[in-house]
C-alpha cells in the first residue's frame, strides 16, 4: 500500500515503534515517519507508506505547531519531566511575570540544542553521549518562533503555552530559556504536536482508529505536493519520465516556469516530481515511483 496516513501518536511511543505499528496495521513492509516526535509527546506525526517513502525528503520544510506544559522551579538533565532533576525549589510566577519575557522570545532567536536529541555529532547521536553522561559543546542554532502564546496558567503550578516555529525548534530548549530568563528555571510536562508539514490534529486518526478505517485513511503519494504546480504528460513521456528521463519543457504544452511539479500520466495517476528550473528548457526527475513492485 503506497500512500501517507496521518497518526496521531500516543504518549511513551518512539516514532519508530509507531511507525512499526502502521507496517503491520496496512500489511505494508516499509514506513517511514517524516520527522520525530519524542516518547512522552502526543500528536501530530506523518506516516509514508510503501513508494511514498522515496518521497519523504521532498517534503516541503513547513512550520510546526505544539502544545506544551510546563512546571517553574525544576530543571532536569533532560528539560522535560522525564529527566534527572538537577534543581527543585518553591517559586511563584504570576501571568505577568510570563508575558513579560515572551516577547523577548519571538521571532528569529538563537538556540542551543540540546544533549538529549538525534542530532548527530561526529556520526554519534547526542543523546547517545548524553546517557553516557557526556556533554559536548554545541552551536547555536537560529529558529523562528512565529507564534508564543500563554494560554493557561495557574493551574496546580503548570503553565500552558502554543507555539508556531520552523522546523528544528526545540520546544524542551524554549521552556528551558524562559524558565532561566525568570531566574527560577523551568522543565517542560507535556507535549503535543499540532501541527507538522501542513496536517493538524483534526487529520490526525489513533492507532485503533486507522486500523478501523484501514485503506480509506490512506492519502495520495502526491498529497503533501499540492502546493506544487501540476503537469500531465503525454504516455511516451510518462513512459521516459517513469524510468528517471529528461523532458523537454516545449513539449510539455502548458505554460512553464521555474518550479517543482508533480507529474501525472493521461491516465491522471501520479508519476513523480520533476524539476524546471531557471532556463526553462527542461523538466528533470526529481523523484519517481517507477515501475517496479
Amino acid at each position: 500500500m503506497n500512500g501517507f496516513v496521518i497518526l496521531n501518536k500516543g504518549e511513551g511511543v518512539t516514532s519508530f515503534r509507531a511507525a512499526a505499528c502502521l507496517r503491520r496495521i496496512f500489511s505494508e513492509k516499509k514506513t517511514g515517519h517524516t520527522g520525530t516526535l519524542d516518547p512522552m509527546a502526543t500528536g501530530v506525526l506523518p506516516v509514508a507508506l510503501g513508494k511514498a517513502t522515496r518521497f519523504i525528503d521532498f517534503i516541503p520544510a513547513t512550520d510546526k505547531g505544539y502544545r506544551a506544559k510546563l512546571r517553574f522551579g525544576i530543571t532536569t538533565d533532560t528539560l522535560d519531566i522525564t529527566g534527572k532533576i538537577l534543581h527543585k525549589k518553591d517559586v511563584k510566577v504570576s501571568r505577568e511575570d510570563i508575558l513579560g519575557v515572551l516577547g523577548s522570545f519571538s521571532g528569529e532567536i538563537m538556540q542551543l540544542p540540546p544533549m538529549y536529541s538525534a542530532i548527530s555529532k561526529d556520526g554519534v547521536r547526542l543523546y547517545e553521549l548524553a546517557r553516557q553522561g557526556i556533554e559536548v559543546e554545541r552551536e547555536k542554532r537560529a529558529v523562528n518562533i512565529k507564534k508564543l502564546l500563554l494560554t493557561e496558567y495557574e493551574n496546580d503550578g503548570e503553565f500552558q503555552i502554543d507555539v508556531l516555529c520552523s522546523k528544528g525548534t526545540y520546544i524542551r530548549s524554549l521552556i528551558s530559556d524562559i524558565g532561566e530568563a525568570l531566574g527560577t528555571g523551568a522543565c517542560m510536562t507535556e507535549l503535543q504536536r499540532t501541527l507538522s508539514n501542513g496536517f493538524t490534529l483534526n487529520d490526525a486518526k489513533t492507532e485503533e482508529e486507522l486500523e478501523k478505517e484501514g485503506e480509506s485513511a490512506v492519502l495520495g503519494i502526491d498529497y503533501p505536493f499540492m502546493c506544487y504546480p501540476s503537469v500531465k504528460v503525454t504516455s511516451p513521456q510518462a513512459n521516459r519520465f517513469r524510468n528517471g528521463g529528461e523532458l523537454s519543457a516545449d513539449r510539455l504544452h502548458t505554460e512553464i516556469m521555474p518550479s517543482v511539479y508533480r507529474v501525472y500520466s493521461p491516465e491522471n495517476v501520479f508519476l513523480g516530481l520533476g524539476e524546471i528550473k531557471e532556463d526553462k528548457t527542461t523538466l528533470w526527475a526529481k523523484r519517481v515511483i517507477g515501475n517496479e513492485n
